[in-house]
This record gives structure tokens, C-alpha cells and sequence, in this order.
């Protein structure tokens, strides 16, 4: 599942900096790495933020493990002036700066865009902040979670009559690193027009708002106030969570095309016929009802037993599978979404692959995720070109 090198990748011989930290930033930088870019992940000495972020194994962070792999770790002091002479030839470099300090931070590096477009006219810097780089909100911080608070999100997430609730994985960030890779890809290709680079602008509220589909524009058209509704879909009836003997499943049978072919598979088919039910309209408002009846069979068998049914019939359906469950699933192993890595300490590291498939240029891990600083003396040596005399004098002034 390894390779040696980026080649035949699709990002082959693009080179990426990495000074980004956490989760949105080192994401973003590790799918230009699953598609051949060479990345090198500057840290400060000591390792980045997310390494000291649990769950740890043998020592060493899975948190950031899972955001770092196909980078090569280099460390830089950026508060020393000789690292911020070394960080202006690490910018000469790269194709790509991703990043995602709190806007006004690289300017106060001394590297705000003018002068990063000064030393490389074709990079690209890929900012990731919570705000975003504009607006009257752009230098307050932020993390996943007031993102899904300040976007919307947790207002429309869990029981009606309970709290809001946070989603449970960090959407707002890996949002936002997916559309840092695409908005870093669109001015790759821009690029080879122009010769010029760009900022690509990328806020976490930005990301989360863009998924929240006809709700906002709902509240812009109609003036609705959408409200929790727990496990139901909103706009169409059964499509909700129903009890098994052993847990729980989703089904979706609220279309008009659905429905009659779940009523026929619950041997409820009297249901199709019911006026009630006739349109979407309809279920929605006598959904207790409805869904009464499509529990009343579900919790008779177990969730295996269900799932064969509803597939027999062409309805969607699914057991709400524990964690456990989704890393033993025989279709994500076919789709090789967890591949094994040889790593310097844990043997053996189990990785989730990319959910990207291509059939040319399909991603790889090359490169487990690397060992704070481990990479330094080859960065500086072989990718910079700098003679074993300055790396000293660097390490010994604490800038490395």
C-alpha cells in the first residue's frame, strides 16, 4: 500500500509548506500529500500543538498522527531571526504555503502576503482560519466546535426538546480542509496560465455554513426557523431512527417512490393506501403514527435481519453501527479506507485511506506520519541546500 516516491502521482513535484497546526491546516496539506505533493511540515522544536493532543500510544499522538502522514517534519524556531531567514528560503521553495495562524500573524512574522509574493511570485498560501482573513469577526479565535455553534449547526443538532448538541467528529475542520485542498488545486491550475500565485481564503464558519443546504436559504426565502428534530430527516416521513432487537437502524423510506415499497417489505402495504400517508405532506404530519408502525417491526428483528430486507425491497437502510462495527466493515476494507503503515515506534499503524479513488493517479501513503523533527537535517541539507556549518550554527542559537 506504500510507495517510495511521489512519482506518477497526480501532484508529483509540487512542493508544499506546511506550518499549520491542529487539524483544518495539516489536513488540507495531507491530501496534497495523498496525491503526490512533496510536503514539509515545519514545527516549532519540541513538536507542533496537536502532538501533545490525546489519544497517545507508546508515547506518541494518534491525534496528530492522523493529520501528518506523507509529510516530511522539520523544526524552525520562527521566533529567531535566523529561523525566519531560513522560513523566507523555505517560501522561495515551495509552490504552496498552507497555514493557519490567526490572521495578522504572518505579517507579524514579517511574511504577509506582499512580501511572501516578493520572495516567490508563484506561491500559493492557503490560509485556514476560523473567521477568515476579512470581516469584523477575523481575528477572534476559534475552534471546531464554536464554529458548529457560531454556523448554525449545533442549533439544529439533537432532541427537539434537549440542548444543541455538538456533532460527533470535527466537521467544521475537515470541511474546511477539503475545501483548502480544492480552493489550493483551482490556483494550481490557475497558475499554469498566469504564473502567478494566489491567496486561497478559507474560514471554518464559511465551511460549515455552506453545508447547511436549504436551511439557510430557507431562513433567507421563506423566513423559516428550522428546528432540532433529533434523528428525522425534516422534509420527508418515515426517515428516521427505529429500534432493532440489537440496537438501532436508520431507514429512509419518506419518498413517494419509497414508501409503498417499505410498507410492502414491513407487510404494512394497508399503509400505502392510507390518505394520510398518500404525500410527503401527509406523513410528515402524522409522523408519530407512522413511525409507531414502522417501529413495531423493526424492534421484532435484529438489525442484520433488517438490513437484508430493506435491501431486497431498494430501500436505504442501515444499522447505526458503533465504532467497532464501521473499522470490521467488509465493504470499507474493500475500499481500502484503513491501511497499515510501518511506523519507528508503533510497528505497525492503522490509518484511515482516501476516500478519493483514481484510477491513473490514485492516492498513496508513502510516508507515515513522521516523528516531531525527524526530517530536520535532510530539509535543511538536502532541500535547501544548506552547508552542515549553518545547520550548526541554526541548532546551536535553539532556532531548530
Amino acid at each position: 500500500m506504500t510507495t517510495a516516491d511521489g512519482g506518477g502521482a497526480a501532484l508529483h513535484g509540487v512542493k508544499v509548506l506546511d506550518l499549520s497546526r491542529f487539524i483544518a491546516g495539516p489536513l488540507c496539506a495531507q491530501i496534497l500529500g495523498d496525491m503526490g505533493a512533496d510536503v514539509v511540515k515545519i514545527e516549532r522544536p519540541g513538536g507542533e500543538d496537536a502532538r501533545f493532543q490525546g489519544p497517545f500510544m507508546s508515547g506518541e499522538s494518534l491525534y496528530a498522527m492522523a493529520y501528518n502522514r506523507n509529510k516530511s517534519s522539520a523544526t524552525l524556531d520562527t521566533r529567531k531571526a535566523e529561523a525566519r531567514a531560513v522560513l523566507g528560503e523555505l517560501i522561495r521553495w515551495a509552490d504552496v504555503l498552507v497555514e493557519n495562524y490567526r490572521p495578522g500573524t504572518l505579517d507579524a512574522m514579517g511574511f504577509g502576503w506582499e512580501r511572501i509574493h516578493e520572495l516567490n511570485p508563484g506561491l500559493i498560501l492557503t490560509s485556514m482560519s476560523g473567521f477568515g482573513q476579512t470581516g469584523p469577526l477575523a481575528t477572534r479565535p476559534l475552534f471546531d466546535p464554536i464554529a458548529q455553534a457560531a454556523s448554525g449547526l449545533m442549533s439544529l443538532t439533537g432532541d427537539p426538546d434537549g440542548p444543541p448538541t455538538l456533532v460527533g467528529a470535527y466537521v467544521a475542520d475537515h470541511v474546511a480542509a477539503l475545501y483548502g485542498a480544492i480552493g489550493t488545486l483551482v490556483a494550481l491550475i490557475a497558475r499554469g496560465s498566469s504564473g502567478l500565485g494566489q491567496r486561497v481564503d478559507v474560514a471554518s464558519l464559511d465551511a460549515v455554513v455552506s453545508i447547511l443546504g436549504t436551511r439557510a436559504t430557507a431562513s433567507l426565502m421563506l423566513g423559516e426557523q428550522p428546528a432540532r428534530a433529533g434523528p428525522r430527516d425534516p422534509y420527508s416521513a418515515p426517515a428516521s431512527v427505529f429500534p432493532a432487537l440489537d440496537g438501532y437502524v436508520y431507514i429512509h423510506g419518506g419518498t413517494d417512490g419509497l414508501f409503498p415499497r417499505l410498507c410492502r417489505a414491513i407487510d404494512r402495504e394497508e399503509l400505502a393506501r392510507d390518505p394520510d400517508y398518500a404525500t410527503v405532506a401527509g406523513r410528515l404530519e402524522h409522523v408519530d403514527r407512522l413511525e409507531a408502525a414502522v417501529a413495531a417491526w423493526t424492534s421484532r428483528h435484529t438489525r442484520t435481519e433488517i438490513e437484508a430486507v430493506l435491501a431486497d425491497a431498494g430501500v436505504p437502510g442501515s444499522r447505526v453501527a458503533a465504532i467497532d462495527e464501521v473499522v470490521a466493515s467488509p465493504q470499507l476494507h474493500a475500499r481500502e479506507m484503513f491501511v497499515e503503515v510501518a511506523h519507528a515506534v508503533l510497528g505497525t499503524l492503522v490509518l484511515t485511506g482516501s476516500p478519493v479513488k483514481l484510477d491513473a493517479t490514485p492516492a498513496r501513503i508513502r510516508k507515515p506520519p513522521p516523528l516531531a523533527g525527524e526530517d530536520t537535517d535532510r530539509v535543511y541539507r538536502d532541500v535547501l541546500g544548506l552547508d552542515p556549518e549553518r545547520v550548526r550554527a541554526l541548532r546551536d542559537a535553539g532556532a531548530i
